[in-house]
Formats: C-alpha cells, sequence, structure tokens
C-alpha cells in the first residue's frame, strides 16, 4: 500500500503561484522556449523599462542639471552637460539671495498643520462613521461621498468668502497659517478611506472594550489608534504631498511673502529671479520630497498594502 507524502504548506503555494502566472501570461510555455519568443519578451522588457525610467526620472535629472548651470547654459544648451562646469555656488545662493529657505520653513510649517488638522479629522469622523455607527451615520456618510462629486474650483469663492468673515467667531484668517490649516483638514477622501479601513477592524475587540468599562474616546486611543497604524502612513502621506504642492489656495489666503510656501515663493520671484538661481530653488523643493519618500519608502508600502488588505 503506497503512502501518500504530504506537500509542504509553502511549495503548495509557489506551485499555486507559478500556476496563476502561467494562466495570465500573454505567452505559453511553449512560447517561452522559443530562443526568439525569449529575446524578443526580454529586449521589449528592457525597453520598456528604460522609457518608464526615461518619461520618470528625465524631468528630475534635467531639473538638476539646470540647478547646477549658468543661466546663459541653461538657455542657450538646455540639453548640453554643464558647458561652463558644475556651478555648486546656485543651491546656496538661492537659499539666500531668493529667500528659498525661509520658503521651505514655510512650506514646512503648512504640511506639518494639515497633515496634524487632516489627520485629526480623518480619524475623528471615520471613527465616528464606521465604529460608533449611529442612526445617522448613513445619512453623513453619503453626504461626505456626495462632496467627492464637486470641483474643488465651484467652492473656492465660497471658501475665500468663509476665511474672510469665519461665522460665529468673526475673525479674518486671511494671512494666517490658519487658513490653509483648517479647509484642507476637511478631506471627504481621507474620512471615506479610514471609514472602510475601520470597518474592516474586528468589532469584538471593540464589544469586549465596552464590557469592561472603557469609553467612547478610551477605545478610540487604547485600541482604535494602535491598529490604525497603517492607515495612518496612508493618510499622512497623502495629506503632506497634497499640502506640500497646492499652489492656488496658498496664493489667495498668504498675500504676505513671509508667509507663502515655496510653491508660492518661487512663482513670486519667477519674473525677477536668475534663471540659474530660479532652477536651484525648484529642484531644492522637489528632491527634499523625493528623498523624504526613498527614506521610508518600505515603511508607505506597507503601510498601503495594510491598508488595502483589511477587508469589512
Amino acid at each position: 500500500m503506497t503512502t501518500l507524502t504530504p506537500v509542504p504548506p509553502r511549495a503548495r503555494r509557489s506551485a499555486t503561484r507559478a500556476a496563476d502566472s502561467e494562466e495570465r501570461s500573454n505567452v505559453s510555455t511553449l512560447d517561452r522556449s522559443r530562443r526568439t519568443v525569449r529575446v524578443t519578451t526580454r529586449v521589449l522588457t528592457v525597453l520598456l523599462v528604460v522609457a518608464l525610467c526615461v518619461v520618470a526620472l528625465g524631468p528630475l535629472l534635467w531639473l538638476f542639471k539646470a540647478a547646477l548651470s549658468t543661466s546663459q547654459d541653461i538657455l542657450r544648451e538646455p540639453f548640453a552637460w554643464w558647458p561652463s562646469g558644475i556651478q555648486w555656488q546656485n543651491l546656496p545662493d538661492a537659499w539666500s539671495q531668493i529667500h528659498v529657505g525661509q520658503y521651505l520653513l514655510n512650506t514646512v510649517w503648512v504640511a506639518a498643520g494639515c497633515w496634524f488638522f487632516g489627520l485629526l479629522v480623518a480619524l475623528t469622523g471615520g471613527y465616528g462613521i464606521a465604529v460608533l455607527r449611529p442612526r445617522y451615520a448613513r445619512v453623513v456618510n453619503g453626504a461626505v461621498l456626495a462632496t467627492l462629486f464637486i470641483p474643488g474650483v465651484v467652492s473656492l469663492i465660497s471658501l475665500y468668502v468663509t476665511v474672510l468673515d469665519v461665522p460665529l467667531l468673526g475673525v479674518n484668517l486671511v494671512n494666517t497659517f490658519w487658513a490653509v490649516w483648517l479647509p484642507s483638514a476637511a478631506s471627504a477622501f481621507n474620512v471615506l478611506l479610514v471609514a472602510r479601513f475601520f470597518a474592516g477592524l474586528p468589532r469584538d475587540v471593540f464589544e469586549a472594550a465596552r464590557i469592561d468599562g472603557a469609553g467612547v474616546f478610551r477605545v478610540f486611543w487604547s485600541i482604535v489608534l494602535p491598529m490604525s497604524r497603517p492607515v495612518i502612513g496612508v493618510v499622512s502621506l497623502l495629506t503632506i504631498v497634497a499640502s506640500w504642492k497646492e499652489f492656488l489656495w496658498p496664493l489667495l489666503v498668504l498675500p504676505s511673502p513671509d508667509l507663502q510656501p515655496l510653491s508660492v515663493g518661487l512663482y513670486r520671484v519667477s519674473d525677477t529671479a536668475p534663471t540659474n538661481l530660479l532652477m536651484a530653488g525648484m529642484f531644492i523643493s522637489v528632491v527634499i520630497p523625493v528623498v523624504l519618500f526613498l527614506v521610508f519608502q518600505r515603511q508607505f508600502l506597507r503601510s498601503a498594502g495594510q491598508a488595502g488588505a483589511v477587508k469589512g
């Protein structure tokens, strides 16, 4: 009598993934066994990767080249590699002469405030809709979802009038960071994203905490937040990137040059600043978020994957 040797789970999963990949492939195993097909597939793959790298990295590399060139080289030979030599002095000159350092500090303040208030609204709003679930939760969820279909330009004038004279408070928020922080906090997309994540958390944990006497705030602080690190990472990334590149709204509500972020400040000095210093300032404004993403990409990608893996 023959005995069947059990297949290890890891080997079974590998075989399943291999079979699935073969079924999803446009080229069969028989075709891949031919040399011409293999060579053609590899060449096309290399060309596709190179094309994607050129599209993705080309503008950034050109900006780096322009940031370290003279104004004459940028205008006369825009695609030549430093005919007059590398001008490292452009970076400190841009930092001091066109006040990139001050604009960068303002940008950090804007991004930090938008991150804090945006996270506060998204977490509390998602907690109320998905965990507390009052009777009117579906109405609130539908109302928040409906705002996603309203273009931001449509509400621009009404929002500006609101920050000119805040209802009930009667204060003018123009020329303060509050005029940028508070409107950006009301992100319907972030609230729905967090609510979707919270809806997939095990409710047995919440019920057990309530039986033990934990209140609404204690459940939120001690149970929900520690379990929500993936979605917190995703919302943080989306909020910081959106606030870093925002241009139109800070241009309207921050007319003072002392408060303007990089996106507005570089536009304001674009008519008077030398071309090479302007390019150096643009490179500084672009390279900082890119470096931060490269440093924390593992955490960001892991958080995004875990946030998307939760099912309701």
